[in-house]
């Protein structure tokens, strides 16, 4: 575990980060005229590390642009658009999400009449499944939550597609792909110009398995396809963005839990047991106790 701990250090060390403002922007809320350029092709609307905030891309082509991530209601729909007109004014829009949760998805309906809103079919189901249950339970958080969430609905998709699409933008390709059940059924990412837009599948923060069914192995598995793809540049959904070494970060965070709880779990450990021990072994590490509880669970149902 000492030797994983050091590795997940010199990982993340090596990725570059956001110059963070000083202090943390306004929760819910996508800020304006902060758009950052990444490649010819990529820029992006930095989060600030607020929450509740995505890290909004913008690729723009020859012919047309892609925007991932909405924020959550008109009110940021609108501020993604204005950045966008600063950079891609006057072409076609296409939209994707990395998932279907209220801040990454829930602006899609405020996009302009003519935008095309690209969907796999986990997200699909996912919506079918979940409906505006979450959507709800933000809006019942705090008044601005609830102001930004009035009149928010699902959009249905203008494309659907069940494992891969690409989308040729006018000299740039964009190749977006749906991960399977990770954090959320719909699990979608984005690679273009060497930048990967990772949605949670691989960020800085701890690791949330929230999802009903999620498994330690498929997302080891996910963390293999992301490799695969070589990034030069990660943008998550959420917190700093870096290099390849986010993906390093979760795949050892995984390999810990798994190995601890399934050692414990070999003991004859309770999951109760097992939540508290491992918690508390890394909790200097690994501060969250709720995301660790989380991969505590998936990684015993897991264990033999």
């Amino acid at each position: 575990m000492r030797f994983a701990a050091l590795g997940l250090i010199a990982a993340l060390a090596s990725a570059p980060t956001w110059a963070q403002p000083e202090t943390t922007p306004a929760a819910g809320l996508v800020r304006e005229g902060v758009t950052e350029k990444l490649t010819d092709h990529v820029w992006a609307i930095p989060d600030g590390s607020a929450s509740l905030v995505p890290n909004v891309g913008i690729i723009v082509g020859s012919r047309a642009v892609l925007v991932v991530d909405t924020g959550m209601g008109a009110r940021n729909a609108e501020t993604v658009l204005r950045e966008v007109a600063k950079v891609g004014s006057g072409r076609p829009i296409y939209l994707v999400t990395t998932h279907v949760h209220p801040e990454h998805d829930l602006g899609a309906h405020a996009f302009p009449k003519g935008s095309q809103l690209i969907r796999s079919k986990d997200q699909e189901t996912d919506i079918a499944a979940s409906g505006m249950t979450l959507a709800e339970a933000f809006a019942a958080r705090s008044p601005l939550n609830a102001e930004l969430l009035m009149g928010a609905v699902y959009r249905p998709a203008d494309i659907s597609f069940n494992h891969e699409y690409e989308l040729d933008l006018g000299g740039v390709i964009a190749r977006i792909v749906a991960m399977g059940l990770n954090h959320t059924l719909g699990d979608t990412v984005v690679l273009v110009d060497g930048v990967l837009f990772s949605g949670d599948v691989a960020m800085q923060p701890q690791p949330s398995v929230m999802a009903e069914g999620a498994t330690i192995s498929h997302w080891m598995q996910s963390l293999d396809k992301l490799d695969a793809m070589r990034p030069a540049q990660v943008v998550p959904s959420h917190g700093p963005r870096g290099n390849a070494g986010i993906i390093m970060g979760y795949r050892i965070y995984f390999m810990q839990v798994r190995n601890r709880t399934s050692a414990l779990k070999g003991a004859r450990r309770t999951l109760e047991q097992v939540t508290d021990q491992v918690t508390t072994e890394m909790a200097s590490q690994y501060p969250d106790k709720q995301r660790m509880a989380e991969a505590v669970k998936a990684a015993y149902a897991e264990a033999m």
